[in-house]
């Protein structure tokens, strides 16, 4: 049986693709729920492991169904929110307004092609509000090409939506900075 390769304790990541040294605790007043498709939990390129070790406030699924799904995500008492782009519907509101429940972020991991599929084969999600941040620059995220410029990743569009909903842009831009080098870094790896 061949040997394998020695990884990192906390994050179960290869040791030299260890992401400890970038996770910095951050409070997040809105809870994140991240819907993760099966084939995104391979890729070392993936943004969520640095998201899931830096959120206080994070649950993540696995699959491309989810059975019972609204049962599911009406326990808690959340006011749940996709983070998905909308269908026109006036967003400003959702910043203004002030909620009675705690909310909670839904976010799906998953490539755009898979991420609509999700969506199409889990009817409670499309019964959520939706919201997507309006980010000003292109994709920070060089190491996996977004074929649209409105394509963020994960943890990008889950920070610019976590600052805009709570209205504290300062609380998410630590873990923004670690992920640039973290992108950096995968980006050092391929041109070795």
């Amino acid at each position: 049986m061949p040997n394998k390769r020695p990884s990192c304790d906390q994050c179960q990541r290869p040791i030299a693709s260890c992401l400890c040294d970038l996770c910095s605790p951050v409070a997040n007043l809105v809870a994140v729920l991240v819907l993760q498709h099966p084939k995104e939990t391979a890729h070392a390129k993936g943004s969520l492991p640095l998201l899931q070790q830096s959120l206080q406030t994070i649950d993540v699924w696995r699959g491309e169904i989810f059975e019972q799904l609204q049962s599911k995500l009406d326990l808690g008492g959340f006011e749940n929110i996709l983070l998905y782009p909308s269908d026109g519907a006036n967003q400003e509101t959702l910043i203004a307004t002030e909620s009675k429940r705690p909310r909670r972020l839904i976010l799906l991991d998953a490539t755009w092609r898979k991420s609509y599929k999700m969506l199409q084969l889990n009817p409670a999600l499309q019964t959520l509000r939706r919201y997507s941040p309006n980010i000003k620059h292109p994709p920070m995220y060089l190491a996996r090409k977004a074929k649209k410029g409105h394509q963020y990743s994960s943890l990008e569009a889950c920070c610019h939506a976590l600052s805009e909903l709570e209205g504290d842009a300062a609380r998410y831009q630590g873990l923004l900075n670690n992920f640039q080098h973290f992108n950096q870094r995968l980006l050092r790896q391929r041109q070795r």
